[in-house]
């Protein structure tokens, strides 16, 4: 059977922003009916190739065709009424208004300057069930769960009746349901003729919902494969631009150690968020957290940085007792805390590389004793070498890196103050292989170096790892601690979720 037209073409790309070429003589072309999946490092060029595909960025090289014909959108707006619509990781609708009102923001049905309620609801309903979704389209938005609410953002792109629709990383957040869920709506959209440009870190899920996708390395164009004849291996190797050395197991990692205390817990707890719950990380240990989202792993590792007060126990360090009743109290016994919400609680856009990564010291010594600018330069170029952050600008602002650069920004701004404890949340989520790679080899380095280190992550994988021990959350209770040995595989481990039996 013939090959249907593309409804997007793209030749000849090219972006360029100071100091870098983003995008260089890329091509890419997307057909009705199919899932494309976009593949790359952080940094690959991905992002900037979107941007210009729906208007945020004017190319500087290239053509961009819509359906056979030139187009240059002048925004996002324009791209939206030619047909091309885009779903983003974080969902920018407005949680206090309905589910029918978001779908319909900006375009709701009026008759004498009135909006229609009746019939905006009746419509918003028509789409969900178009998706096979049961949703109460007058319920608040902020009242559905994130998956609920990607499909409603979805929905929306369907309603303005698009011809492309753009999903970036919109599984990073969702559970195994939840995802299974997206990927039906996704079907039943290619079944429709709908092309989908498909965005994500997880292959597994390229490969289970994508039937083509186009590879790119530093900015430009590696190739475009159907996925079924592509194997994972290789694949990666085309990301990373070298062989999978930097995927192999961590061998050998140590069971757990007999080392002294670095802090313990006893019964240590928080009312609605966590369970009381009696915990010790030894020095040089990595103590893994692994449950589900929202099993109450990120409400341990706020109490233990003092972001939120608990509600009864103790804590102690080095065999004295401690009070953890702010991040500043954490700090000050060293001890560090990256966010797994790295844009909202971890660095600031509009600060430079160099202005982030001293944050953290800066903020330790007071702001009346600044960080003298050669001390700034010493300690900013040795962790921009050492997480081989790109690119290696230190005066660049933030907000333009990749995630996976920021994330190690936000490593450089705690490393800097030599932590006894590093609490890790979520430190690989939303970030390409080689970064993940990286990012699990340093932890792995800081932890034979003595450094204790407490990592969480909702890849069973990866926190087998890396852990000595393994800690299970299950519906805000810490129900088991395990040594990492043979005989904890991924699938005792999901057990042991799945069962809750405390142990």
């Amino acid at each position: 059977m013939a090959e249907p037209a593309p409804i997007v073409r793209m030749s000849g790309i090219g972006k360029r922003f100071p100091g870098v070429k983003a995008l260089d003589g890329v091509d890419f072309r997307l057909l009705p009916g199919e899932v494309h999946a976009l593949m790359g490092e952080n940094g690959a060029g991905k992002s900037t190739l979107i941007k210009v595909l729906t208007g945020v960025y004017e190319v500087d090289e290239g053509r961009v065709e819509l359906a056979g014909r030139p187009v240059a959108f002048s925004g996002p707006l324009a791209a939206q009424r030619a047909g091309i619509s885009t779903v983003y990781q974080e969902v920018n609708l407005c949680g206090n208004l309905s589910v029918a009102e978001n779908i319909y923001i900006g375009r709701e049905p009026r008759r004498f300057g009135r909006i229609q309620w009746s019939k905006m609801r009746r419509g918003a309903k028509a789409l969900m069930d178009r998706l096979e979704l049961d949703v109460d389209v007058s319920a608040p938005l902020a009242s559905c769960s994130l998956a609920v609410q990607q499909m409603v953002a979805i929905a929306r792109a369907v309603g303005v009746e698009a011809k492309v629709l753009v999903l970036d990383e919109p599984t990073s957040s969702l559970d195994a349901g939840e995802v299974a869920q997206l990927f039906r709506v996704m079907r039943r959209l290619k079944e429709e003729g709908i092309a989908i440009l498909f965005v994500s870190h997880f292959l597994d899920q390229v490969y289970e919902v994508s039937d083509r996708m186009t590879i790119l390395r530093d900015g430009r164009l590696v190739g475009e494969y159907l996925t079924r004849e592509l194997p994972q291996v290789d694949l990666v190797a085309k990301m990373i631009g070298r062989e999978l050395a930097a995927l192999e197991k961590l061998e050998g990692r140590p069971l757990a150690r007999v080392a002294e205390p670095l802090i313990e817990t006893r019964d240590l707890g928080r009312p609605g968020g966590i369970a009381p719950f009696s915990l010790t990380i030894r020095r040089g240990e990595v103590f893994g957290l692994a449950g589900l989202l929202g099993s109450g792993r990120t409400e341990i590792a706020r109490l233990l940085f003092g972001a939120d007060l608990a509600g009864g126990g103790s804590v102690q360090m080095g065999g004295k007792p401690v009070t953890l009743r702010s991040p500043r109290a954490a700090m000050a016994r060293k001890i560090a805390f990256c966010s797994e919400n790295r844009r909202a609680e971890g660095l600031v856009d509009e600060l430079t590389v160099r202005e982030n990564i001293v944050l953290a010291l800066q903020a330790s010594r007071g702001w009346s004793r600044p960080v003298p600018r050669r001390r700034q330069d010493e300690l900013v170029a040795k962790y921009i070498a050492a997480l081989n952050i790109r690119p290696g600008d230190p005066d660049q602002p933030v907000g333009t890196l990749s995630g996976g650069n920021q994330q190690k920004v936000l490593l450089a701004r705690w490393l800097i103050m030599e932590p006894r404890l590093l609490i890790l949340d979520e430190p690989t989520r939303g970030v390409d292989v080689g970064a993940k790679a990286e990012i699990q080899r340093l932890v792995a380095e800081l932890s034979d170096g003595g450094m204790a280190v407490l990592f969480v992550s909702a890849e069973l994988e990866e926190v087998l790892r890396l852990s000595h021990r393994v800690g299970v959350v299950r519906d805000r209770e810490l129900v088991a601690q395990l040594d990492n040995d043979e005989a904890l595989t991924t699938d005792a481990l999901m057990n042991k979720i799945a069962s809750g039996v405390p142990s």
